[in-house]
């Protein structure tokens, strides 16, 4: 072989070995400093007959070494077919430590490679007639279907080929360097088209794992296997959550995102993965139930439509740090030796993902504040202060960090002046209301029970309350120790109180009014005694004086509806010179039972919703009543005739006095 060296080679019937050493030689040559000049001259024919000979996958690319030889004065290399494509890519590791090894000073032109051997130019036809079998139209063959060994033969075959690309490129102004520089170039241009089609493909090959959102604070979502940074196969499973990718397309994203990396396409393979996990972002949430809302449609909406959405809304932005933390781990596998660039597309798509859910926060804060909207936006201002903090984890800068904190707090402002202006409203409305029709029954004012079930519910969020009052009212009550939200608390129960006491007056009957304060006086009292929370904030004042407020009302209706029935029961005037007057004591008892006839009759209908009010009072006006009436019939019973007269005016015995109290307050039409 060594005598043939320098010899032109024949034309009849070339073979892959002779090429080989001919490259090998070349090589050699080259390592030498010697300027050696191919001067191979093969037919056109020859080489289509010995390309019908072989068959196969060459034939694409033979029929470009055919077109360049028409064209070009350099001889083609024989068809890849049958070269040995392990051997071809030692050849052209050699050849590319030729070239980027360091020139001898002074060396001139002889340092200066004058040609490229017919191998790179083999490699390069070679990696063309695979990217020809992969991607051909209609009958294109999708990554995930190439075996695995073949798929990183192909792999390294176009990494190699970049790097001779880029090694050859220093000799652009050699006219001999020309042709296969543009060769080359032309298929690296083509495989980088393929592989980022594939690259796109795989990455749309997720699936949606269980996304609903934790109501415990828990992951929802279940684990994947990830493959780590120093391996491609997947290792066994982590702890880390991936979105629905399986083990071998994670496996070729990281293959492929290697390649494209190496062969310059990092930008390309970005783009496609920021635009690919976006738009699965964006479909994630969508299946968790969020839906996107411009300002105006958020403020068109009826609330009960608006309340549904901010719920889900609450659930979707717990459910974001877990979100995202899954997609910057996935960032990280699919990225493995670019740490920067995973860092930047995480922290792009958690721009994205955080900025989408909290236009939807913004847009419910500018909305008309009412009443009804408080606890919802209570749930929105403690979800914005508790989860933005847990947004990307620690991989994120520090100054976006910084930047969604001032997003979120702008809104958390906005909420909390609704919030102060709900209870602001509460309390004109309370001071407002100025209805002129009474209860039926003395019952409690619905006012009543919307008031202070309002106020038991928001002081569930006390602590929240109180923050949110203190930070809109810091300027207002300066070395001052009191709750700015306890003040309106008790601001807005003594309204209430006013305006149960101008209710009260609408009652004709004066001890139906106070029947009618007891019950709403009594329900407050229970409710403020019934929250721990209410009661650290109005304090034991309070308590005490609606207490005593009620034991007044009480005497009111005592003195109102019993005090003169009892009347009728005292012994004066019914004696002149120590005999008992008969007319005047038939006056008082036709008296006394036609009033309490009367009472019996109006105050069963009337109502005490306490029970535990309804027996008090029931058992005062027994203690009150039962005792007196038996001691005067006891007394001035037998001044009547027995039978008729007896019968006539001694209408009740003690028990049915009783009896009848016991029936009272029922409610009974």
């Amino acid at each position: 072989m060594d005598s043939d060296k320098d010899k032109p080679e024949s034309s009849d019937n070339p073979t892959p070995e002779n090429n080989s050493e001919e490259g090998k030689a070349e090589i050699n040559d080259t390592n030498n400093g010697a300027e050696t000049k191919s001067t191979h001259e093969e037919k056109p024919s020859e080489t289509a007959d010995e390309e019908n000979k072989e068959g196969g996958e060459g034939v694409e690319a033979a029929a470009a070494v055919e077109s360049e030889a028409k064209e070009g004065e350099e001889d083609p290399p024989p068809p890849p077919s049958a070269l040995n494509i392990d051997k071809l890519s030692q050849e052209v590791d050699g050849y590319l430590a030729t070239l980027s090894a360091p020139k001898p000073e002074g060396g001139g032109e002889s340092s200066i490679p004058q040609h490229v051997p017919n191998f790179v130019k083999q490699f390069s036809l070679m990696v063309e007639a695979r990217l020809a079998d992969y991607d051909s139209g209609k009958s294109a063959v999708k990554w995930s279907s190439v075996p695995e060994e073949e798929s990183a033969l192909f792999l390294d075959a176009i990494t190699r080929l970049s790097s001779l690309s880029t090694a050859l490129l220093a000799y652009s102004a050699q006219p001999n360097f020309a042709r296969s520089i543009n060769r080359i170039s032309a298929v690296i241009e083509r495989a980088m088209s393929y592989v980022e089609e594939e690259f796109k493909d795989l990455l749309d090959e997720y699936r949606f794992n269980n996304t609903n959102p934790p109501h415990n604070g828990d992951e929802g979502a279940t684990e994947e296997i990830v493959p780590s940074e120093e391996e491609v196969a997947p290792p066994p499973k982590e702890d880390n959550n991936f979105p629905g990718y399986e083990d071998e397309v994670l496996s070729n994203l990281i293959k492929l995102s290697k390649v494209m990396t190496a062969i310059g396409c990092e930008v390309e393979c970005r783009e496609a993965y920021f635009i690919a996990r976006r738009g699965a972002l964006d479909a994630a949430l969508h299946k968790l139930g969020f839906e996107k809302h411009s300002i105006d449609d958020v403020h068109k909406m009826q609330w009960e439509f608006l309340e549904r959405e901010i719920v889900s809304w609450i659930g979707i932005f717990k459910h974001c740090p877990s979100l995202l933390a899954s997609e910057g781990s996935l960032t990280r596998v699919v990225f493995p030796d670019r740490p920067a660039v995973s860092g930047h597309l995480h922290l792009a798509l958690s721009q994205c993902v955080s900025s989408t859910v909290l236009n939807f926060g913004g847009a419910v804060a500018l909305t008309k504040s009412s009443s009804e909207k408080l606890f919802k936006f209570l749930d929105m201002y403690e979800a914005l202060r508790d989860v933005v903090r847990t947004i990307g984890g620690d991989d994120v800068p520090e100054d976006w960090r910084n930047d969604l904190n001032i997003e979120s707090n702008i809104i958390r402002c906005r909420l909390g002046e609704a919030i102060v202006s709900m209870f602001s409203e509460l309390e004109t409305s309370i001071r407002t209301d100025a209805g002129k029709t009474p209860v039926p029954g003395g019952a409690i004012h619905p006012l009543t029970r919307y008031t202070i079930n309002y106020l038991k519910l928001a002081c569930e969020y006390k602590e929240t309350l109180e923050h949110i009052f203190k930070e809109l009212h810091h300027g207002e009550e300066s070395g001052s120790n009191s709750s700015p939200f306890a003040a309106h608390m008790i601001k807005i129960m003594e309204l209430l109180d006013e305006n149960m006491e101008v209710k009260s007056k609408l009652y004709k009957d004066h001890a139906l009014g106070a029947i009618f304060l007891m019950n709403n006086g009594r329900y407050v009292l229970q409710k403020v005694r019934g929250s721990n929370e209410i009661s650290s904030l109005t304090g034991d004042a309070y308590s005490r004086k609606k207490s005593s407020d009620l034991r007044q009302y009480h005497k009111v209706y005592q003195r109102e509806t019993w005090g003169k029935l009892l009347s009728y029961l005292h012994p004066d005037g019914l004696t002149s010179h120590g005999k008992v007057v008969k007319p005047v004591l038939k006056e008082r008892f036709k008296n006394f039972n036609a009033m309490f006839d009367e009472i019996r009759r109006t105050q069963t209908t009337w109502v005490v919703c306490d029970e535990q009010l309804q027996s008090e009072l029931r058992v005062s006006i027994s203690n009150m009543v039962v005792p007196a009436y038996r001691s005067f019939l006891g007394r001035y019973s037998q001044v009547f005739t027995a039978g008729r007269q007896t019968e006539k005016y001694v209408k009740f015995q003690g028990e049915d006095i009783e009896n009848s109290i016991d029936e009272l307050f029922d409610g009974k039409k």
